[in-house]
């Protein structure tokens, strides 16, 4: 039996248009990648040899990258497996190395669960976390901190780009209120690491939290900034890896992923940013045209260039992602195991369970065509129009319906 392995290729491959959700490798990325996997794999705290030398340096390469990407000194960086386990160093190490302090964290009630639940294992713990609301664009105002912050306050977490609405916040402002107060504040800036300039000095914050696999880099490794003098206990221990904040060996083909990701991203950053805003615009404006009843949820100004969320008024979310089958979206909602809850996010801002449930997220991304946005806009409006009809909810209650039919001739 041949040992070669064929290529796994869905047999209809959809238009991707949920990069919030994670990206595509990079074909330069991957071809980066592949010599540290079979030919350059040497560990890189092997240090009596060319392997791990090599190792070494390849880490060493992308770790200058990533700095200068967000503006921040190498030593400053602290590989992780990603974002979430970035957050929870973040979040429970600066906690846990001001236990003598304060006991009292600040957060946003918009936030990814990636940071929501760390604050809710710290509560067990005996933390108090105060969750901020936001205005209804989704926004945190620095005068909602202030008030927020208490004598004992010893870490405030607010996102830089928001997962769902794509809101970004205005973190200069908010830094400018910890600063204040003598303390720390941590961002989760996944999505917006390579969407958005970001300097971690001129901006203020003390930890930063991102990822390789939302800006075409490949899933399972990430990193956490951590400014100069910050302070924060390690969550893993053995081996002392990364000045000690985070032991084990190092994905070394995934860090030199990251840092050519990031390389790539930071040399077409503007050009970039215009594209994406150009496509994500053009695709509001084919739908608000097409189709009436629609709203974007979260601020159109200070937003993330890829994401667009809309609520669609009078259809179910849940038909409307069936229906979708040429197009590969997310829900507003998050789902679990045993049943689909309307957003957090979405309900943060106003919004009630229907039209929270109603709710679509688009992430566009680098590969994405303006052909390919004419299309599903046509496709989306085409269904929309479709399931409002006063025979809708007989016919999607009928199996042997088609519903992808609604991108017939599309």
């Amino acid at each position: 039996m041949s040992a070669k392995r064929s290529r796994f290729v869905p047999p209809q491959v959809p238009i991707y248009m949920d990069a919030h959700a994670t990206t595509r490798v990079d074909p330069r990325v991957v071809e980066a990648m592949l010599p540290y996997f079979d030919v350059a794999y040497g560990n890189a705290a092997s240090r009596h040899h060319q392997f791990g030398w090599t190792a070494r340096d390849a880490v060493a390469a992308s770790r200058d990258a990533i700095a200068q990407l967000i503006g921040a000194s190498p030593r400053e960086l602290v590989f992780t497996s990603g974002a979430t386990e970035s957050n929870n160093l973040a979040i429970k190490g600066s906690v846990e190395s001001a236990r003598d302090r304060g006991n009292h964290v600040v957060t946003v009630s918009t936030e990814h669960k990636a940071v929501l639940d760390p604050c809710a294992r710290l509560e067990q713990q005996g933390v108090r976390v105060s969750y901020l609301p936001v205005e209804p664009d989704g926004l945190v105002s620095p005068a909602a901190l202030e008030r927020a912050i208490e004598p004992d306050t010893v870490l405030v977490t607010v996102m830089w780009g928001n997962n769902e609405i794509g809101v970004v916040q205005p973190i200069s402002g908010l830094t400018r209120v910890t600063q204040a107060h003598d303390v720390t504040f941590h961002t989760d800036a996944a999505q917006a690491v390579g969407f958005v300039p970001i300097d971690v000095q001129a901006s203020g914050v003390d930890l930063l939290s991102l990822t390789a696999h939302k800006l075409y880099g490949p899933k399972g490794v990430g990193a956490l900034y951590v400014r100069d003098g910050s302070t924060v206990a390690p969550m893993i221990d053995g081996g002392g890896h990364e000045r000690g904040l985070r032991s084990g060996t190092l994905n070394v083909p995934g860090i030199v992923g990251f840092g050519h990701a990031v390389e790539l991203c930071r040399d077409g950053l503007t050009g970039q940013t215009t594209k994406l805003r150009q496509l994500r615009d053009r695709l509001w404006r084919h739908l608000e045209e097409a189709v009436d009843g629609l709203s974007v949820n979260g601020s159109l100004t200070a937003r993330l260039p890829h994401n667009l969320n809309i609520t669609v008024e009078g259809v179910s979310g849940e038909q409307l992602l069936t229906g979708l089958s040429e197009v590969a979206v997310s829900s507003g909602a998050a789902c679990s195991s045993s049943r689909r809850e309307p957003s957090h996010v979405l309900l943060a801002l106003g919004l009630d369970e229907a039209r929270a449930r109603a709710s679509i997220r688009f992430g566009l991304g680098r590969f994405n065509t303006e052909a390919e946005v004419d299309r599903v806009a046509h496709g989306v409006a085409q269904l929309i129009t479709r399931l409002r009809e006063p025979t809708a909810v007989f016919k999607l209650g009928n199996e042997d319906d088609d519903l992808p039919s609604a991108w017939r001739g599309v």
